[in-house]
């Protein structure tokens, strides 16, 4: 696939691109300075969790699809004091007695998203809802900074 074609020409799409093609036997052969299946599985997860992100004067919303999951089965975390990472697994429902599987396309594992959130998000006040199979993740935002007042300084003689 020409990624040029959909307007993705940027370096880390054509990785990406590169990481989801690879198979899996080229993914564990270290002969070529090929990345870890580990890190093939976590970028996978990146890419099978795409976001919307929003600004508001007030806050930041963060709107992510989890179709089919629980509440429970949702992680959201902030590591490093202002890292936002969400995380979960989809799991495939139990096979009934004398059903079988003719298509299996509905995605199951483990997914991820990490997002570096700006210096003025206050991390303190963020609330998660999952409605309707879309996850909403609201960051309120920091006051901006009061402006420093000027002032006179008195001049004394010496």
């Amino acid at each position: 696939m020409d990624l040029r074609v959909m307007g993705l020409e940027s370096p880390l799409f054509h990785t990406l691109h590169h990481i989801m093609d690879m198979s899996e036997d080229s993914a564990g052969d270290k002969t070529h300075n090929a990345p870890t299946r580990s890190y093939v599985r976590d970028a996978k997860a990146v890419a099978a969790t795409p976001a919307d992100v929003k600004e508001y004067p007030n806050s930041y919303v963060l709107q992510i699809d989890m179709p089919g999951l629980k509440c429970g089965d949702i992680k959201v975390l902030v590591e490093d004091g202002n890292v936002l990472f969400i995380s979960g697994e989809r799991k495939r429902e139990e096979e009934k007695e004398g059903a079988k599987y003719l298509r299996m396309e509905r995605r199951v594992g483990k997914f991820m998203r990490k997002f570096v959130l700006p210096e003025n998000a206050n991390t303190d006040e963020i609330s998660a809802v999952c409605e309707d199979g879309v996850l909403s993740v609201t960051v309120k935002k920091l006051p901006p900074p009061e402006p420093k007042k000027s002032r006179t300084i008195e001049v004394k003689a010496a």
